[in-house]
């Protein structure tokens, strides 16, 4: 570590990441901090030998994938904190620290009398990846209840606020991604919560557990529960399979090519979008291709799951890209549909 205490928080050398990220594969940063405000960020950006350095950000861990070292100053986020900043009569404006682990976050606004996150329940990471991914499920996004963010510019220190306008979120996507990549440490997340609550039920497995319990209005505690319920029975947990969650993106084909995928196989899972296009079902196309449950190497694909890869015990970033590139190669044979990965390569 870093003697000079003065220069900023301790700069750990040579640390291993593999528990640090949800797939469990091996890498090593060359240098890491542990960041638990903006002014930590601040004092790594001013620190002599540092300073300079390349940056990389890393919050949960959980969707990455590592194929080498990182050569970098690995900046570990820890913002910790949360707290209602606002409430209106619409709606309740929640804030957390974005190195909140982000189900915890989402069971405590709902012990707090705040519901609105139930649908996001169980996703792995933490709050200050949400944005980044804009992640989704179960007919909610990030996006649809996003307020606003504080980040730290890797540049030149200043704390910005953005709004969702500035954060362009699209499906699993946002300026993170793109303009920002790189360039910018989330430290905080606002949320806006509407009130009065609806429920969110239009998507197959809630109306599944609807028709099977015969709740038809759940309230928010009952929805989080099927949202676990659902999540737990068809993804691994990570820390007795690594995983990254969802591998792939759900397609999205213009309606031509969904009537001609459908005209082919009647059995594909879609779902109409408001503006025409369909977004298809990764998960049934993999599994169509007959992947459900193959190994290459020491990487898989989950058994319950077919749009999740796992690490089956010692397996390496690039056996786990071999194995994705081979499944990308599958479908694109079989329905001319080019997969894309929700995880970031490094």
């Amino acid at each position: 570590m870093s003697p000079d205490a003065d220069a900023g928080p301790a700069i750990e050398q040579r640390v291993p990441l593999r528990e640090l990220n949800s797939f469990g594969l091996p890498a090593v940063a060359r240098a890491l901090v542990r960041v638990r405000s903006d002014a930590d960020v601040r004092r790594v950006l001013e620190h002599p030998r540092h300073g300079c350095a390349g940056k990389f950000v890393l919050g949960g861990g959980s969707n990455i994938v590592f194929t080498r070292d990182v050569d970098a100053l690995v900046l570990k986020v820890e913002v910790a904190g949360r707290r209602l900043v606002g409430e209106t009569p619409d709606a309740w404006i929640v804030e957390a620290g974005a190195g909140e682990n982000w189900h915890g976050f989402v069971d405590w606004t709902l012990a707090q009398g705040w519901p609105g996150l139930e649908n996001l329940a169980l996703i792995p990471g933490s709050v200050g990846a949400a944005p980044v991914q804009n992640i989704g499920a179960y007919g909610v996004e990030l996006a649809d209840r996003f307020d606003s963010l504080d980040a730290v510019d890797l540049v030149t220190g200043r704390s910005v606020t953005l709004d969702a306008r500035a954060c362009r979120f699209g499906y699993r996507d946002s300026v993170f991604k793109h303009a920002l990549s790189g360039k910018s440490l989330i430290t905080r997340v606002r949320l806006r919560l509407p009130r009065p609550w609806r429920p969110v039920l239009g998507y197959l497995d809630l109306e599944r557990k609807v028709a099977e319990t015969g709740i038809e209005s759940p309230d928010p505690r009952t929805l989080f529960d099927w949202v676990c319920s659902i999540r737990r029975a068809k993804l691994p947990d990570p820390a007795l399979l690594g995983n990254a969650g969802s591998f792939f993106k759900n397609p999205v084909v213009s309606p031509e090519q969904c009537r001609d995928i459908i005209g082919r196989d009647p059995e594909v899972v879609h779902y109409l979008l408001p503006d025409g296009r369909c977004k298809l079902a990764a998960g049934w196309l993999i599994d169509a291709c007959g992947w459900k449950g193959k190994t290459v190497g020491r990487a898989g694909v989950y058994e319950k799951q077919a749009l999740v890869l796992v690490n089956r015990g010692g397996a390496s970033g690039a056996e786990v890209l071999t194995l994705a590139r081979a499944i990308q190669e599958s479908v694109y044979g079989r329905f001319g549909i080019r997969l894309e990965p929700e995880p970031v390569v490094v």
